[in-house]
């Protein structure tokens, strides 16, 4: 597996031991591997960047996408 992709997971996976974290490397259409990986989830949770000049709520491309094709609930997390 890919070491930056372990070196990135680490702090999650220590800070949420519980919490089940599948590693993947997917190099096709960014949107359409996520919606691939949601087959089985219960939630699908993306992150929207906070630290926009423009004002108002943007969201970027793969979010957009999974907002209008996930078969599954999806939470919009911002963050900076």
């Amino acid at each position: 597996m890919n070491r930056d992709l372990e070196r990135a997971l680490e702090p999650w996976r220590e800070k949420y031991p519980r919490v089940t974290v599948e590693r993947t490397i997917d190099l096709a259409f960014v949107a359409g591997a996520v919606l691939r990986a949601t087959a089985g989830a219960g939630l699908l949770v993306v992150g929207r960047r906070t630290h926009r000049s423009v004002p108002g709520t943007h969201i970027g491309p793969v979010t957009h996408a999974v907002l209008h094709h996930s078969t599954v609930p999806v939470a919009v997390v911002p963050h900076d």
